[in-house]
């Protein structure tokens, strides 16, 4: 369980999020929050290789974590994906992510292999969560 302390301190130190499941449909929880937290002033770098080369409020849509420049200086990986999926997303985060702080999976996903190789790395690991929802509760 992450204590509102840690939630506080990482959304208030992380400045870029590669997040993904990344969608362009509007109506999607994954494309919701990007704006959200595009608008509050986070750098989001969305990730779908399905929506490749386009463009999301300024910033391309990646295919993979791995085509992500290394001097991007991502944060925080924000994961909307099954928790089935999310292993392998880690692993490829933890190699292709140098500055990685947090691993955040969204509501409903969970991964205690994730939350291992977080801790392995001395990262920070929240699962289960919005960081939307949880910046709205937290500035009240």
């Amino acid at each position: 369980m992450t204590t509102d302390t840690e939630l506080r301190q990482i959304l208030g130190t992380t400045k870029t999020i590669a997040l993904v499941g990344f969608s362009s449909n509007p109506e999607r929880p994954s494309h919701r929050v990007a704006v959200f937290l595009a608008e509050r002033g986070y750098r989001v770098i969305p990730v779908n290789p399905g929506l490749a080369g386009q463009d999301f409020m300024g910033e391309p849509v990646v295919a993979d974590l791995a085509s992500i420049p290394k001097d991007a200086g991502v944060d925080m990986l924000d994961v909307f994906r099954r928790s089935e999926h999310v292993p392998p997303i880690v692993e490829t985060a933890l190699a292709e992510l140098p500055g990685l702080k947090t691993i955040w999976l969204q509501i409903g996903v969970t991964s205690e292999a994730a939350a291992r190789m977080a801790a392995d790395k001395g990262l920070a690991f929240v699962e289960n969560l919005c960081p939307k929802m949880e910046l709205e509760r937290l500035d009240g």
